[in-house]
C-alpha cells in the first residue's frame, strides 16, 4: 500500500494537491486526526486491494491533537507499512498576500487575536519537526495552480526513478539571489538587452529578447557547458536520494537574460533528463 501524508503551511497550496492525487487515484481524506492514522491504515489494508493508494492531510487545523502525529506514524511503520511525507511550503508573503486576496481565515487567527503574521509565525513552530522528516518540500510561493499539479503528477504518477523535484528559477541580483537554490548561475558577463532601447521593456519570454542573448557565441558555449553540467548532476543528486532540486540563473534585474537562459535550460531538462518547472521570480518587478 502507498501512504502519502500531505501537510505544510494553510495557504500553501494543500488543497490542490490532495484534489491532484485523488484525480490519479488516491483515496484522500482532508484534515485527518493523528492518532487515527494507523487505525485508518488498518481499515485500509482490510479492505483486500480495494483502497491501495491512499492520501490524507494532517496540518495546524489539528493542533491540539498534533503532538499525537509522530505517535502515529510510529505505530504505522511497527504495522509494516510504508509511507511518505509531502510538505507544502511557501514565504511568508505569499501566505499573507493569499489569504487578503481570498479573505479567507488562517486556522490560528482566534488565537492570535485575528494577526495573520503572528498566526503564521506560530504555524511554522508549531509544523518544524514535520517539515524536518519531509520526503519532499514543494515550495509554492512562485508556482502556478498548474506548476504544482505538474509536479504532483511528476512525483506520484509517473516513474518513480525521476521522482526529484527539479525546477529552474531566474532572478535579478538587485533583488537578491534565492537563499534556497542548489545551484546558482551569474549570467550577468553577457551582453545585455536593458541597454537596447527596443529591448528594455521587453523579458527575456519575448522572441527578440531571446534571440538577442543567444545572438552571442559565448552564451551559447556557456549553454552548452551549462546543460552538460546539469545531465552529468542530475542522476548523481537522483541515486544520492535528494528529493528536490533548485537551478537558480540571475541577472541585473532578473527580466532579460536570466529568463531567456532559464528558460532554455528548462526546455533542455525537460526533452533530455526529466521534468522540471520554471519561474522567474522577479519578471514583474521595475
Amino acid at each position: 500500500m502507498e501512504f502519502i501524508i500531505v501537510s505544510g503551511m494553510s495557504g500553501a497550496g494543500k488543497t490542490r494537491a490532495i484534489n491532484v492525487l485523488e484525480d490519479i487515484g488516491y483515496y484522500c481524506v482532508d484534515n485527518m486526526p493523528p492518532a487515527l492514522i494507523p487505525r485508518f491504515a488498518e481499515m485500509c489494508f482490510q479492505s483486500g486491494g480495494k483502497i491501495s493508494k491512499v492520501a490524507f492531510v494532517t496540518d495546524a487545523r489539528g493542533a491540539n491533537k498534533l503532538d499525537k502525529f509522530f505517535e502515529g506514524l510510529d505505530e504505522l511503520k511497527k504495522a509494516g507499512f510504508k509511507y511518505e511525507i509531502l510538505f507544502l511550503d511557501a514565504s511568508d508573503e505569499a501566505l499573507i498576500k493569499r489569504y487578503k486576496e481570498t479573505r479567507r481565515m488562517h486556522p490560528l487567527m482566534n488565537i492570535y487575536n485575528g494577526s495573520i503574521v503572528h498566526a503564521i509565525a506560530a504555524e511554522r513552530e508549531l509544523l518544524a519537526d514535520i517539515k524536518k522528516q519531509a520526503s519532499y518540500i514543494i515550495d509554492t510561493s512562485n508556482l502556478t495552480s498548474q506548476q504544482l499539479k505538474d509536479y504532483i503528477i511528476e512525483l506520484y504518477a509517473k516513474d518513480r526513478k525521476y521522482n526529484m523535484i527539479v525546477s529552474v528559477q531566474s532572478f535579478g541580483f538587485k533583488y537578491g539571489a534565492p537563499t534556497d537554490a542548489d545551484l546558482v548561475f551569474d549570467v550577468r558577463c553577457f551582453p545585455n538587452p536593458f541597454y537596447v532601447d527596443e529591448l528594455r521593456n521587453k523579458t527575456g519570454l519575448d522572441k527578440e529578447v531571446y534571440d538577442y542573448v543567444f545572438g552571442f557565441p559565448q552564451t551559447n558555449i556557456f549553454m552548452q557547458k551549462l546543460c552538460d553540467m546539469i545531465n552529468f548532476l542530475i542522476p548523481l543528486y537522483i541515486e544520492e536520494g535528494k528529493s528536490s532540486l533548485l537551478i537558480a540563473i540571475g541577472c541585473t534585474g532578473g527580466k532579460h537574460r536570466s529568463i531567456a537562459i532559464a528558460e532554455k535550460l528548462n526546455k533542455y531538462i525537460n526533452e533530455n533528463i526529466t521534468h522540471s518547472a520554471v519561474t522567474h521570480r522577479d519578471i514583474l518587478k521595475s
